[in-house]
Protein backbone atom coordinates (compact mmCIF):
# COMPACT_ATOMS: atom_id res chain seq x y z
CA UNK A 1 0.00 0.00 0.00
CA UNK A 2 1.04 3.75 -0.95
CA UNK A 3 -0.03 6.49 0.82
CA UNK A 4 -1.69 9.37 -1.30
CA UNK A 5 -3.37 12.16 -0.30
CA UNK A 6 -5.44 15.17 -2.10
CA UNK A 7 -3.87 18.13 -3.83
CA UNK A 8 -3.93 21.24 -2.42
CA UNK A 9 -3.22 24.79 -4.13
CA UNK A 10 -0.21 25.15 -1.82
CA UNK A 11 1.36 21.62 -3.09
CA UNK A 12 0.89 22.77 -6.52
CA UNK A 13 2.72 25.97 -5.63
CA UNK A 14 5.27 24.41 -4.08
CA UNK A 15 5.93 21.34 -7.04
CA UNK A 16 5.77 23.95 -9.62
CA UNK A 17 8.04 26.12 -8.42
CA UNK A 18 10.97 23.63 -7.21
CA UNK A 19 10.11 21.56 -10.48
CA UNK A 20 9.31 18.28 -8.28
CA UNK A 21 6.07 15.60 -9.13
CA UNK A 22 3.35 16.91 -7.19
CA UNK A 23 2.67 13.44 -5.80
CA UNK A 24 5.90 14.13 -3.22
CA UNK A 25 5.01 17.45 -2.49
CA UNK A 26 1.08 16.99 -1.32
CA UNK A 27 2.72 13.66 0.62
CA UNK A 28 5.18 15.21 2.67
CA UNK A 29 2.61 18.17 3.58
CA UNK A 30 0.63 15.74 4.96
CA UNK A 31 3.09 13.67 7.10
CA UNK A 32 5.25 16.77 8.23
CA UNK A 33 2.67 19.97 7.55
CA UNK A 34 2.72 22.92 5.29
CA UNK A 35 5.96 24.61 6.93
CA UNK A 36 8.04 22.09 7.42
CA UNK A 37 7.49 20.93 3.54
CA UNK A 38 8.98 23.99 2.53
CA UNK A 39 11.45 24.31 5.00
CA UNK A 40 12.51 20.90 4.12
CA UNK A 41 12.26 21.92 0.21
CA UNK A 42 14.40 24.67 0.69
CA UNK A 43 17.13 22.97 2.30
CA UNK A 44 17.07 20.37 -0.30
CA UNK A 45 17.97 23.20 -2.80
CA UNK A 46 20.56 24.68 -0.60
CA UNK A 47 22.32 21.50 -0.63
CA UNK A 48 24.19 19.87 3.03
CA UNK A 49 27.87 20.32 3.77
CA UNK A 50 30.32 17.86 3.61
CA UNK A 51 31.50 15.56 6.44
CA UNK A 52 34.08 13.04 7.79
CA UNK A 53 34.30 10.67 10.01
CA UNK A 54 37.76 9.74 11.37
CA UNK A 55 39.92 6.71 11.06
CA UNK A 56 41.17 6.10 14.49
CA UNK A 57 42.45 2.57 13.48
CA UNK A 58 44.83 4.81 12.32
CA UNK A 59 45.28 8.08 13.18
CA UNK A 60 44.38 9.80 16.68
CA UNK A 61 41.48 12.08 16.18
CA UNK A 62 42.92 14.94 17.32
CA UNK A 63 46.19 14.49 15.34
CA UNK A 64 44.16 14.19 12.26
CA UNK A 65 41.94 17.68 12.60
CA UNK A 66 45.14 19.47 13.34
CA UNK A 67 46.88 17.91 9.98
CA UNK A 68 43.78 19.16 8.00
CA UNK A 69 43.81 22.26 9.59
CA UNK A 70 47.38 22.60 8.60
CA UNK A 71 46.38 21.90 5.35
CA UNK A 72 43.56 25.15 5.40
CA UNK A 73 39.99 22.62 6.03
CA UNK A 74 37.90 23.93 9.13
CA UNK A 75 36.26 21.33 10.75
CA UNK A 76 33.61 21.49 13.07
CA UNK A 77 32.91 18.83 15.15
CA UNK A 78 29.24 17.32 15.25
CA UNK A 79 26.89 15.76 17.42
CA UNK A 80 27.84 11.80 16.21
CA UNK A 81 30.80 10.84 17.35
CA UNK A 82 34.39 10.62 15.20
CA UNK A 83 31.71 13.34 12.76
CA UNK A 84 33.23 16.38 11.73
CA UNK A 85 31.39 18.71 9.66
CA UNK A 86 33.86 20.88 6.97
CA UNK A 87 33.15 24.30 7.10
CA UNK A 88 35.87 25.09 4.99
CA UNK A 89 37.12 23.16 2.42
CA UNK A 90 40.09 24.93 -0.10
CA UNK A 91 40.48 22.16 -2.05
CA UNK A 92 38.69 18.86 -2.21
CA UNK A 93 38.67 17.25 1.13
CA UNK A 94 39.12 13.99 -1.19
CA UNK A 95 42.37 14.93 -2.37
CA UNK A 96 44.77 15.13 0.43
CA UNK A 97 47.57 12.37 1.87
CA UNK A 98 45.34 11.67 4.62
CA UNK A 99 42.81 10.77 2.77
CA UNK A 100 44.56 8.10 0.44
CA UNK A 101 46.40 7.08 3.26
CA UNK A 102 42.96 5.94 5.06
CA UNK A 103 42.86 8.31 7.93
CA UNK A 104 39.18 9.17 7.45
CA UNK A 105 36.27 8.96 5.34
CA UNK A 106 33.90 11.20 3.63
CA UNK A 107 30.41 9.94 4.59
CA UNK A 108 27.29 11.97 5.73
CA UNK A 109 26.77 12.44 9.43
CA UNK A 110 23.29 10.72 9.19
CA UNK A 111 25.19 7.79 7.52
CA UNK A 112 27.71 7.64 10.19
CA UNK A 113 24.53 6.95 13.27
CA UNK A 114 23.80 2.91 12.12
CA UNK A 115 27.40 1.52 12.74
CA UNK A 116 27.10 3.40 15.88
CA UNK A 117 24.00 2.25 16.84
CA UNK A 118 24.44 -1.01 15.72
CA UNK A 119 27.72 -1.05 18.61
CA UNK A 120 29.34 -4.15 17.10
CA UNK A 121 32.02 -4.97 19.87
CA UNK A 122 35.28 -6.57 19.36
CA UNK A 123 35.24 -10.24 18.43
CA UNK A 124 31.23 -10.65 17.42
CA UNK A 125 30.23 -11.83 14.44
CA UNK A 126 28.45 -8.95 11.95
CA UNK A 127 26.89 -9.16 8.54
CA UNK A 128 26.57 -6.18 6.57
CA UNK A 129 23.98 -6.67 3.99
CA UNK A 130 24.33 -4.07 1.31
CA UNK A 131 28.00 -2.87 1.99
CA UNK A 132 29.47 -1.08 -1.15
CA UNK A 133 31.25 1.20 -0.93
CA UNK A 134 32.24 0.85 2.06
CA UNK A 135 31.40 3.34 4.48
CA UNK A 136 29.31 2.13 7.59
CA UNK A 137 31.31 -1.50 7.18
CA UNK A 138 34.63 0.08 7.43
CA UNK A 139 33.34 1.84 10.45
CA UNK A 140 31.64 -1.30 11.51
CA UNK A 141 35.18 -2.81 11.81
CA UNK A 142 36.63 0.32 13.30
CA UNK A 143 34.22 -0.01 16.34
CA UNK A 144 35.09 -3.68 16.23
CA UNK A 145 39.07 -3.17 16.59
CA UNK A 146 39.80 -5.22 13.84
CA UNK A 147 38.78 -8.31 16.35
CA UNK A 148 35.83 -10.63 14.74
CA UNK A 149 34.38 -10.95 11.33
CA UNK A 150 32.54 -8.73 9.61
CA UNK A 151 30.56 -10.58 6.32
CA UNK A 152 30.17 -7.66 3.70
CA UNK A 153 27.38 -8.91 1.36
CA UNK A 154 27.00 -6.92 -2.02
CA UNK A 155 24.67 -8.21 -5.04
CA UNK A 156 25.90 -6.21 -7.36
CA UNK A 157 29.25 -7.08 -9.21
CA UNK A 158 30.51 -3.39 -10.45
CA UNK A 159 30.20 -2.03 -6.89
CA UNK A 160 32.19 -5.35 -5.20
CA UNK A 161 35.89 -3.18 -6.35
CA UNK A 162 35.27 0.23 -4.53
CA UNK A 163 34.20 -2.00 -1.33
CA UNK A 164 37.04 -4.18 -1.55
CA UNK A 165 39.30 -0.79 -2.04
CA UNK A 166 37.88 1.03 0.53
CA UNK A 167 38.42 -1.60 2.78
CA UNK A 168 42.03 -1.91 1.94
CA UNK A 169 42.50 2.11 2.01
CA UNK A 170 41.13 1.93 5.55
CA UNK A 171 43.22 -1.11 7.22
CA UNK A 172 40.37 -3.05 7.58
CA UNK A 173 41.60 -6.94 8.43
CA UNK A 174 38.49 -8.45 9.65
CA UNK A 175 36.19 -8.19 6.66
CA UNK A 176 35.26 -10.89 4.27
CA UNK A 177 33.54 -10.00 0.95
CA UNK A 178 30.55 -12.22 -0.43
CA UNK A 179 28.20 -11.22 -3.72
CA UNK A 180 25.05 -12.42 -3.24
CA UNK A 181 21.82 -10.88 -3.06
CA UNK A 182 21.17 -10.71 0.82
CA UNK A 183 17.44 -11.81 0.69
CA UNK A 184 19.50 -15.37 0.19
CA UNK A 185 21.28 -15.27 3.29
CA UNK A 186 18.91 -16.85 5.26
CA UNK A 187 19.64 -19.94 3.44
CA UNK A 188 23.22 -20.09 4.52
CA UNK A 189 22.02 -21.76 8.13
CA UNK A 190 24.64 -18.96 9.42
CA UNK A 191 23.67 -17.35 12.25
CA UNK A 192 25.29 -13.77 13.57
CA UNK A 193 24.97 -11.65 16.29
CA UNK A 194 24.30 -8.53 14.84
CA UNK A 195 23.35 -7.67 11.01
CA UNK A 196 23.47 -4.12 9.40
CA UNK A 197 21.03 -3.09 6.81
CA UNK A 198 21.26 -0.08 4.94
CA UNK A 199 18.42 -1.07 2.30
CA UNK A 200 18.30 -0.22 -1.20
CA UNK A 201 15.31 2.58 -1.25
CA UNK A 202 13.69 5.35 -3.24
CA UNK A 203 16.27 8.15 -2.62
CA UNK A 204 13.96 10.65 -1.19
CA UNK A 205 15.91 11.69 1.18
CA UNK A 206 18.89 12.88 -1.02
CA UNK A 207 17.08 14.88 -3.56
CA UNK A 208 19.50 17.88 -2.58
CA UNK A 209 22.61 16.03 -4.50
CA UNK A 210 20.34 14.04 -7.64
CA UNK A 211 18.04 16.20 -8.73
CA UNK A 212 16.71 13.84 -10.96
CA UNK A 213 14.92 12.18 -8.19
CA UNK A 214 12.10 15.27 -8.13
CA UNK A 215 10.25 13.48 -10.83
CA UNK A 216 11.53 10.03 -11.55
CA UNK A 217 10.06 8.09 -8.23
CA UNK A 218 6.60 7.36 -8.06
CA UNK A 219 3.92 5.07 -6.37
CA UNK A 220 6.05 2.08 -7.69
CA UNK A 221 8.81 2.95 -6.64
CA UNK A 222 8.29 2.86 -3.42
CA UNK A 223 6.00 0.07 -3.54
CA UNK A 224 8.80 -2.30 -5.16
CA UNK A 225 11.75 -0.77 -2.71
CA UNK A 226 9.23 -1.89 0.30
CA UNK A 227 8.60 -5.15 -0.69
CA UNK A 228 12.26 -5.60 -1.12
CA UNK A 229 12.85 -4.06 2.03
CA UNK A 230 10.72 -6.55 3.95
CA UNK A 231 12.17 -9.18 2.24
CA UNK A 232 15.95 -8.12 3.71
CA UNK A 233 14.22 -7.70 7.01
CA UNK A 234 12.85 -11.30 7.10
CA UNK A 235 15.87 -12.68 6.02
CA UNK A 236 18.38 -10.63 8.48
CA UNK A 237 16.09 -11.71 11.57
CA UNK A 238 16.10 -15.17 10.78
CA UNK A 239 19.72 -15.29 10.44
CA UNK A 240 20.06 -13.80 13.84
CA UNK A 241 21.15 -15.18 17.47
CA UNK A 242 18.60 -15.41 19.86
CA UNK A 243 19.32 -11.42 21.73
CA UNK A 244 20.67 -10.38 18.09
CA UNK A 245 20.45 -7.41 17.46
CA UNK A 246 19.17 -5.30 13.68
CA UNK A 247 20.43 -1.91 12.45
CA UNK A 248 17.71 -1.08 9.93
CA UNK A 249 18.32 2.34 8.04
CA UNK A 250 17.30 3.77 4.41
CA UNK A 251 17.82 7.36 2.74
CA UNK A 252 14.49 7.80 2.33
CA UNK A 253 11.83 9.96 3.44
CA UNK A 254 8.70 7.57 2.42
CA UNK A 255 6.80 6.02 5.77
CA UNK A 256 6.14 2.82 3.53
CA UNK A 257 9.89 2.25 3.84
CA UNK A 258 10.22 3.46 7.25
CA UNK A 259 7.90 3.32 9.74
CA UNK A 260 5.63 1.13 8.38
CA UNK A 261 8.35 -1.63 7.41
CA UNK A 262 9.13 -1.53 11.12
CA UNK A 263 5.47 -1.70 12.20
CA UNK A 264 5.46 -4.90 10.00
CA UNK A 265 8.03 -6.16 11.78
CA UNK A 266 6.99 -5.82 15.22
CA UNK A 267 3.44 -7.69 13.67
CA UNK A 268 5.21 -10.15 12.91
CA UNK A 269 8.35 -11.36 14.06
CA UNK A 270 9.26 -11.34 18.09
CA UNK A 271 11.16 -8.30 18.44
CA UNK A 272 11.79 -5.31 20.34
CA UNK A 273 12.75 -1.70 19.44
CA UNK A 274 15.42 0.08 21.50
CA UNK A 275 15.95 3.91 21.47
CA UNK A 276 18.93 5.58 19.06
CA UNK A 277 20.58 8.66 20.67
CA UNK A 278 20.58 11.21 17.69
CA UNK A 279 18.07 12.56 15.55
CA UNK A 280 14.30 12.76 15.96
CA UNK A 281 11.91 10.87 16.76
CA UNK A 282 10.16 8.47 13.98
CA UNK A 283 6.33 9.47 12.62
CA UNK A 284 3.94 8.07 14.49
CA UNK A 285 0.92 10.20 13.43
CA UNK A 286 0.50 9.46 10.08
CA UNK A 287 -2.94 10.01 8.21
CA UNK A 288 -5.05 6.22 7.65
CA UNK A 289 -2.41 4.74 9.49
CA UNK A 290 -2.19 2.92 12.83
CA UNK A 291 1.76 2.78 14.43
CA UNK A 292 3.01 1.74 17.98
CA UNK A 293 3.86 4.23 19.84
CA UNK A 294 7.39 2.41 19.88
CA UNK A 295 7.89 3.45 16.72
CA UNK A 296 9.39 6.55 18.21
CA UNK A 297 12.07 5.15 19.15
CA UNK A 298 13.39 5.05 15.49
CA UNK A 299 15.12 7.83 14.47
CA UNK A 300 14.76 10.34 11.09
CA UNK A 301 17.54 13.15 9.72
CA UNK A 302 16.56 15.87 7.96
CA UNK A 303 18.56 18.31 5.84
CA UNK A 304 16.73 21.30 7.16
CA UNK A 305 17.14 20.28 11.03
CA UNK A 306 20.80 17.56 10.38
CA UNK A 307 22.41 19.03 7.84
CA UNK A 308 22.37 16.02 6.27
CA UNK A 309 20.18 13.75 3.82
CA UNK A 310 16.58 12.88 4.89
CA UNK A 311 17.39 9.30 6.50
CA UNK A 312 15.80 6.74 8.80
CA UNK A 313 17.01 4.21 11.72
CA UNK A 314 15.48 1.82 13.63
CA UNK A 315 17.14 -0.48 15.99
CA UNK A 316 15.45 -4.21 16.39
CA UNK A 317 16.78 -6.43 19.02
CA UNK A 318 15.04 -10.36 18.61
CA UNK A 319 14.18 -11.60 21.68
Amino acid sequence: MVLDFPSTELSKEIARRYGYDEFIIRRWIAFFGEKETLRLVEAMERGIPKHIRVNTLKIDERELIERLEDRGFSLEKTEVPLCYKVVKEPFSIGATPEYLLGYYYVMEKSSCVPPLALNPKPGETIADFASSPGGKTTFLAQLMENRGVIIAIEANEERIQPLIDNIHRMGMLNTVVLRMNAVKFKNLGIKVDKILIDAPCSGEGVIHKDKSRKTDRGARDIEFCSALQRELLESAIESLKPGGVLVYSTCSLTPEENELNVQWVLDNFEVELEDIPWGDPALTEIPGVELSDEIRKCRRFYPHKHETSGFFVAKIVKV
